[in-house]
C-alpha cells in the first residue's frame, strides 16, 4: 500500500508568537481606518455649505460668481457717417463728439446726433491713428494708437493746447471719472491718468469670475461703474472699478447683426456714450450706418 506523505518532507511546526504578530498587524490596520475616517469626516463637514452663509447655490466659494447678463431695449435710431472708424465717443455739456481711427483717415468730431453729420472736425497728421478721447474742464484729449502720443486740444475749436506721452503701450479707450482719466491698451489693464499732466496714478486689472479679462477698447463711466466694449466681440462689460470685476455684460448681437444687414462693411461694434443731462445711453461702431439709444434693465 502506498502512502501519499513522503518521509523526507519537513514537519511544518506552528511558531507560538504567530497569534501576538496577527494581533499587532490588525490593531495596527484598525488604527489606519479609524485616522482615515476621522479624515473623511472632517471633509465632509468642511464641503458643507453654511448655513447663514447665504449661498443658495452659484461658484464655488473663493471664486467669484460670473457676470450678469444685462438686458436691453432700442430707443431711437440715428444715423452715423459710415466713413468713420469710430475709436470713441461721449456727449459733454449736451454736445456729441467722436474720435476715429486708421492712417490718413483720423478725425476728431463734433457731431450732431440727428443728422449725423459733422459740425467740427479736425484732421490728424497722418502719421498717426487717432483713438480714445476724454473731456475734463473744457479740454479734449486724445490718444494714438501706436505712436504713444496724445493731444490736447481746446473744446472751443479744437486748437491743439499741447501734446503727452503715456505708460501704456498702446493707446485704445478712454473716458474719465471726474477725478481721474482712464485708459485702456487692449489687455485687462485700466490706466488711471492724472488730467492736466497725464501722469499715470495706477493700474487696475479687470477679472471676469476669477480670471483676466482681455481685448478692453472704449469706455465709458456711468453712475459709478466703467462700461467698456471687447474688441472683436459683441459685448458691453460693466467693471465695478473699486475691485475691477466684471459683474454685469450685455450681448449686442443682434444689433451688429442688424447693422451688417444694413452694410456688410460695418466692423466691430466700438463706442459708448453716455449724456448725463439726458440719462441716456448711446453706442454704435467702427463704419456703422447707425446710432442707437439703448436703456439697459440694470
Amino acid at each position: 500500500m502506498l502512502c501519499k506523505r513522503r518521509f523526507n518532507s519537513p514537519v511544518r511546526v506552528k511558531n507560538p508568537t504567530t497569534p501576538l504578530i496577527l494581533l499587532i498587524i490588525n490593531l495596527l490596520n484598525m488604527k489606519k481606518l479609524l485616522i482615515l475616517f476621522f479624515w473623511g469626516a472632517l471633509a465632509s463637514c468642511n464641503n458643507t455649505p453654511s448655513a447663514t452663509s447665504g449661498k443658495t447655490g452659484g461658484s464655488s466659494e473663493g471664486v467669484p460668481e460670473g457676470p450678469k447678463a444685462i438686458s436691453y431695449s432700442i430707443i431711437n435710431t440715428y444715423p452715423h457717417d459710415t466713413s468713420s472708424f469710430t475709436e470713441g465717443i461721449l456727449f459733454y455739456k449736451g454736445e456729441l463728439y467722436e474720435s476715429t481711427g486708421n492712417y490718413g483717415h483720423s478725425r476728431l468730431l463734433k457731431v450732431d446726433l440727428k443728422t449725423g453729420k459733422a459740425v467740427k472736425s479736425l484732421d490728424l497728421d497722418a502719421k498717426y491713428f487717432g483713438e480714445g478721447i476724454a473731456i475734463v474742464n473744457d479740454t479734449i484729449y486724445q490718444l494714438t494708437y501706436l505712436e504713444k502720443v496724445g493731444f490736447m486740444y481746446s473744446l472751443k475749436d479744437f486748437k491743439k493746447l499741447k501734446e503727452f506721452t503715456f505708460s501704456a503701450a498702446q493707446g485704445w479707450g478712454m473716458t474719465d471719472d471726474g477725478h481721474s482719466i482712464i485708459a485702456t491698451d487692449g489687455t485687462s489693464n485700466l490706466y488711471y491718468y492724472e488730467p492736466g499732466t497725464f501722469k499715470l496714478q495706477r493700474t487696475q486689472s479687470v477679472t471676469e469670475s476669477g480670471s483676466l479679462a482681455f481685448n478692453l477698447n472704449e469706455l465709458e463711466y456711468i453712475d459709478g461703474f466703467l462700461y467698456a466694449n471687447q474688441w472683436q466681440a459683441p459685448y458691453i462689460l460693466k467693471i465695478d472699478p473699486a475691485s475691477g470685476q466684471i459683474v454685469a455684460k450685455a450681448d449686442l448681437t443682434e444689433v451688429w447683426k442688424r447693422v451688417q444687414l444694413k452694410d456688410p462693411k460695418a466692423d466691430v461694434p466700438n463706442g459708448i456714450a453716455y449724456d448725463a443731462t439726458t440719462k441716456k445711453m448711446y453706442v454704435t461702431g467702427k463704419l456703422w450706418p447707425e446710432m442707437y439709444e439703448l436703456q439697459l434693465s440694470q
